[in-house]
This record gives structure tokens, sequence and C-alpha cells, in this order.
């Protein structure tokens, strides 16, 4: 819910999957979240910021975990060229 400046108000935001877009419930304990760092593509050195990226423990139950954060990361990096 947001009020009228537009600030989110909620007490409780839940996550959701990066991948599936599932929600993750208190009683996922397998969910994980992952930051992974944004490097500069001209020195190779990390810039200090992060991306954010949540698996649901069903996707890494299915053993998907690796192959669903190579093609975020992928992505991700191709939204930072373009930037």
């Amino acid at each position: 819910m947001q009020n009228e400046n537009g600030e989110i108000v909620d007490l409780y935001v839940p996550r959701k999957c990066s991948w599936t877009n599932r929600l993750l419930t208190a009683k996922d304990h397998g969910a994980v979240q992952i930051n992974v760092a944004n490097v500069d593509p001209v020195t190779g050195t990390a810039t200090g910021d992060c991306a954010t990226f949540a698996f649901s423990g069903n996707l890494r139950f299915r053993a998907e975990g690796d192959m669903a954060l190579v093609e975020l990361v992928r992505q991700n990096d191709a939204q930072q060229v373009a930037e």
C-alpha cells in the first residue's frame, strides 16, 4: 500500500523469487538471497554496488538455481552495459 506521496507504508513486503516470481514465505527455509558485485567492464574492479537475487527453495530443490543465477547475472550485465 502506498500513501499520497508514493511511499510504501506496508509493515511487511514479501520477497519474490527472482527467476519464478514465487513468493518467498517464512516457512521456505531453502530460500536464499545472493548479492553479486557489479564490475567495471574497463578496469575489471568492483564498483561498490551490487545486484541482489533471491531464489526459492523449490528452484534450488529442482537443481535449477545455478542456471537461473547465471542467466540473471547475464541479463544484469547486459542492462548495465546498455546504460
